[in-house]
């Protein structure tokens, strides 16, 4: 079933109240795609290794923060994080989920909604609105099928390829919205291609957040439609997720 206008409303409240965030400070927000019970790539990590992150981060104290909490940039009592799952592969049910819920962390979901329920390694849109009734899970969108706009710039007319960037922009949060009953606010660039001619079309698409894929932490004073954020890889060793978490 989807969640209620009024459930969505509440949880934001709560996440803005019950948490510090990060004026003042610089924050990592992590980037995941894929988890494998076994097997690592350069889009998937393994469940072993992402625990191994979340035991790191709780030993030195790290404060696992959702994301639109960070974004309020409040003071902070100490580090935070913020962990993020682009594309909406269907291993975020099977194997992140439980994990989400057993250690209570919160997580978005950068989705394109084009593959819900449609392509075979996706997620599907029930699942989502289980996730979403936890309170631990945002979904906000990752445009309408994760095109590569350099590739469409280059192949369509000036008037075609805007049009095409407000639709991927627009339907994508149009269907989000209309499907999960949430409010979508957030947008992450796919392959982290992103210009000022895309961040107009996003201001005016009505999203008042963007993120980047180049690394780095983000802080406030940040471009707000070009936040950095850290990929993290089934390459990267713990002794390198300390140190892009902690840099």
């Amino acid at each position: 079933m989807p969640v209620s206008w009024l459930r969505t409303f509440v949880a934001g409240l709560l996440c803005l109240c019950a948490a510090p965030a990060l004026a003042g400070q610089t924050v990592p927000i992590l980037t995941y795609h894929r988890f494998d019970p076994v097997k690592q790539g350069l889009t998937t990590v393994t469940i072993a290794a992402f625990e191994q992150q979340l035991d790191w981060l709780a030993a030195h104290h790290y404060t696992i923060l959702p994301l639109q909490t960070v974004l309020a940039w409040h003071d902070s009592a100490g580090p935070a994080v913020a962990i993020t799952v682009d594309d909406g592969h269907e291993s975020v049910f099977t194997q992140l989920y439980p994990i989400i819920l057993r250690r209570h962390i919160h997580v978005t979901l950068f989705i394109y909604p084009s593959a819900i329920s449609n392509a075979s390694y996706a997620l599907t849109w029930g699942q989502l609105a289980t996730m979403l009734q936890s309170g631990l899970v945002d979904v906000q969108s990752h445009t309408y099928w994760h095109p590569n706009f350099r590739q469409e710039r280059a192949k369509r007319s000036a008037a075609d390829y805007g049009e095409f960037v407000d639709t991927q922009l627009s339907r994508s949060k149009s269907v989000l919205e209309q499907r999960l009953g949430i409010q979508v606010t957030m947008l992450a660039w796919p392959y982290g291609i992103y210009d000022a001619q895309l961040e107009d079309a996003a201001r005016r698409a009505g999203y008042q957040w963007g993120f980047a894929y180049a690394g780095g932490q983000a802080q406030a004073g940040d471009d707000p439609l070009a936040l950095p954020r850290i990929p993290i890889t089934g390459a990267v060793s713990l002794a390198d997720f300390a140190a892009l978490v902690a840099q």
